[in-house]
């Protein structure tokens, strides 16, 4: 069976290359569009692969209503309604041009989750690379189809989805036309405790669905995010925010510019460190191989006496015959005089 691969703007993302690092700008705009520019552009910096952003209004996403079930109960929100919510976090569709412009002149990928089908026009007219479905859009199939329909490479997170759920968005994506699909496990908590994150599901998400996977992380640092590459995740979503003092709704659970060029090189080299099955010599070790133990004469033996016991030593360095031979020295007859503190070679033996 080949490996799973998809490509965005030329990149090719599997588990043979390192992973993919997505920052994802959310909210973090915090009303302004400089501030998203900037985001951009240190996300760039940071050496991220891609920059998304939500598109929404607070009318594609939800009604402007403040009966009980609109309201957020707990957590980060608790006490606004949803369209409060949103209203204060949708990203202006009119920034959306200026956003992608700014992204491809300094040449960083950018690309959206959509949230209806309106979303997704706007997003064809800017020719996006590539979609995302959130994990609370994962159950809408429709949606899913009709960004299948795009032709484009499509990633899926899976927060709060069981198994059935995660198939059904996946058939969805097949039938509706999507070649290049992924999908990366995810807990919708914000912030989401390490805990809730059970990474071993990544590789059963592999095994079960044949897609290239990877993670969505709400956790606060990089250590799920790094662990999750030695379990085979090939795409990490982080939040990105110029100050997680800031403000904005997503602002205290975002990586700040040095934790994402963090998350980029240790993702990378734990990746690196992964390679495969190898019981060889490896090249750092080369120069090392001489001070491993060896057999050596401590004592001076003439040609023709028996080498006893007392005669040689297991020590470092490597040059003599390796210590599993000692038995089969001893006991045998010099071939020549014999030095001590030289190694025990074959010659030196009859």
């Amino acid at each position: 069976m080949n490996e799973p691969k998809i490509v965005i703007a030329g990149r090719e993302i599997s588990r043979h290359q390192s992973p993919y690092i997505i920052a994802e700008l959310s909210a973090n705009h915090n009303g302004k569009l400089e501030t998203a520019l900037s985001i951009v552009e240190e996300a760039a910096k940071a050496g991220a692969d891609a920059v998304k952003l939500q598109t929404y209004r607070p009318d594609t996403i939800t009604l402007d209503s403040d009966a009980e079930e609109f309201r957020i109960k707990g957590g980060l929100w608790d006490g606004r309604t949803l369209y409060e919510l949103y209203e204060e976090a949708h990203m202006p569709w009119e920034w959306h041009k200026p956003l992608f412009e700014h992204a491809r002149k300094i040449g960083i990928p950018i690309f959206s989750s959509p949230f209806d089908a309106t979303a997704v026009d706007l997003l064809e007219d800017l020719n996006a690379p590539a979609y995302k479905i959130a994990s609370f859009e994962a159950v809408d199939l429709p949606l899913i189809r009709y960004v299948a329909a795009t032709g484009k490479p499509m990633i899926i997170s899976t927060g709060m989805a069981d198994a059935e759920e995660i198939q059904e968005a996946i058939t969805a994506a097949r039938e509706g036309g999507c070649e290049q699909l992924a999908i990366l496990h995810c807990v919708s908590g914000y912030p989401a405790p390490a805990e809730d994150y059970n990474l071993r599901t990544i590789g059963d998400m592999a095994e079960r669905f044949g897609l290239v996977t990877g993670l969505s992380d709400h956790t606060l640092d990089n250590t799920t995010a790094i662990a999750s590459v030695v379990l085979g995740a090939s795409i990490i979503e982080k939040h990105f925010t110029l100050d997680r003092n800031g403000g904005g709704p997503d602002d205290s659970f975002s990586l700040e510019p040095q934790d994402l060029a963090d998350l980029c090189r240790d993702s990378k080299t734990a990746w690196k460190a992964l390679g495969e099955v190898d019981y060889g010599r490896k090249s750092s070790e080369q120069g090392n191989a001489q001070f491993r133990r060896s057999l050596y004469f401590v004592k001076d033996v003439k040609a023709g006496d028996v080498i006893t016991e007392d005669c040689v030593r297991s020590v470092r360095p490597g040059y003599g015959l390796a210590p599993k031979h000692l038995d089969r020295v001893v006991g045998r007859v010099a071939a020549r005089e014999i030095i001590a503190n030289t190694p025990v070679t074959e010659d030196a033996l009859n």
